[in-house]
């Protein structure tokens, strides 16, 4: 498999984060999660780390010129090999990313496609171990023993934001602010369009074939 840097975009609950670990266990890739990164950065201690705190203390959104700097700062691009998980979140994001990270860097992007109604079926079917942060749902995946984690005996819970309303609500601000950026890699020819409504092992063995 050619190994190109890579950029998964998809709504919540569109298997993106699933693949994503597949191919960091199997192929080594480096995972790049801004969400991730903001946390850690402030367990740090660190002068960035004390900027975002008082900033995500206050309730604010953090700007894209201190994301930027945080990338820069945690990733190597020019020797390893990363999937930037669910970013860029827009299209100011991805045109930045380009000029500041993907500059003469060869990568590219799998956009995880899912019926809204499918997506919503999935989700508020979905379970998360409050242990290990397994992922179960009670129709495709159930676990052995209701409400427990088949992996550590953990709880499973229901997230207070995979309601429906809530799904639908957040399906519709997703749709408004990523097609843009669809548009944008689709224009680029770097977009793989993937059907998230396939089996995982079917999309794996999609990604794989693809990135050959």
């Amino acid at each position: 498999m050619k190994k190109k840097q890579l950029i998964f975009l998809g709504a919540p609950g569109s298997g993106k984060g699933t693949q994503a670990k597949r191919l960091i266990e199997e192929y080594g890739y480096g995972h790049i999660s801004t969400g991730d990164l903001l946390r850690a950065e402030v367990a740090k201690g660190s002068e960035l780390g004390n900027r975002l705190e008082k900033i995500m203390q206050a309730g604010q959104l953090v700007d894209d010129s201190l994301v930027f700097e945080l990338l820069k700062k945690n990733c190597n691009l020019a020797s390893k090999i990363y999937i930037f998980d669910g970013f860029p979140r827009n299209i100011e994001q991805a045109k930045v990313l380009d000029k500041e990270l993907l500059s003469g860097i060869s990568y590219q992007v799998l956009y995880f496609d899912i019926n809204p109604n499918v997506l919503v079926a999935r989700l508020v079917d979905r379970r998360v171990c409050a242990k290990c942060g397994a992922i179960f749902n009670l129709k495709t995946m159930p676990p052995k023993k209701n409400g427990i984690c088949d992996k550590c005996g953990g709880d499973l819970q229901h997230r207070k934001d995979d309601k429906e309303e809530v799904i639908r609500e957040r399906m519709s601000v997703f749709d408004s602010t990523m097609r843009p950026i669809v548009d944008y890699y689709q224009q680029k020819k770097l977009l793989l369009q993937v059907d998230a409504t396939l089996s995982s092992d079917a999309i794996f063995s999609k990604i794989i074939e693809a990135l050959k």
